[in-house]
């Protein structure tokens, strides 16, 4: 009598398979938008003070796409094409087994707001905004957004318990690299000016 399972051998290609398709869709280069069952799922919204002025952590976070690129950004970031407030940029996250590869549109809304649109990447759907407000002490960046997972349960499951948490953790790991970086340059500009 034979068994009716699908046998060692269908398994290990059934997983083989399943691993090559995540690989691929983190990667950016399968990009699945199917609309069928979609769930959506909230980023942040988390927040960081800086201490510095509006107008320089808004050229901190700007520069790399509208400026010169810092080398210690060319492995994680390419400009693939350039306006003169909008990018359209590959983004390399590094995870625990593979680099995640996003592209998206990127608009820049002076002094206040860039905006984030995914245009290929491990979800359909990503929109999310970095907001800027002077304080009395600075410049307080805040971060929000939302995004998106199609196949209904399956979605909400690696929207919400695999991509969501990965990408909170990259935004955030890139708020500080701001913070500091804008501090450093606050401080720098104090410096030559004089002031306490």
């Amino acid at each position: 009598m034979r068994s009716l399972g699908i046998g060692s051998a269908g398994i290990l290609r059934s997983a083989a398979t399943g691993l090559a398709g995540m690989f691929l869709i983190s990667r950016g280069r399968i990009h699945l938008d199917l609309g069928w069952g979609r769930s959506l799922h909230p980023l942040g919204p988390f927040a960081v003070q800086i201490n510095a002025p509006r107008d320089l952590v808004f050229e901190q976070i700007s520069s790399p796409y509208l400026g010169r690129m810092p080398a210690a950004l060319r492995s994680k970031l390419k400009v693939l094409e350039k306006g003169s407030n909008l990018v359209v940029a590959e983004h390399r996250t590094k995870l625990p087994l593979m680099d995640a590869v996003t592209v998206e549109a990127v608009q820049f809304h002076p002094p206040g707001r860039i905006s984030f649109r995914l245009l290929r990447g491990p979800v359909p759907h990503v929109s999310e905004e970095f907001l800027l407000e002077e304080t009395g002490s600075g410049t307080a960046l805040s971060y929000r957004g939302e995004l998106g997972a199609d196949l209904w349960v399956l979605g909400r499951l690696y929207g919400g318990s695999i991509v969501c948490p990965s990408w909170e953790s990259a935004v955030a790991h890139s708020m500080e690299e701001i913070k500091k970086g804008a501090e450093r340059r606050a401080a720098a500009r104090w410096r030559r000016s004089g002031e306490s």
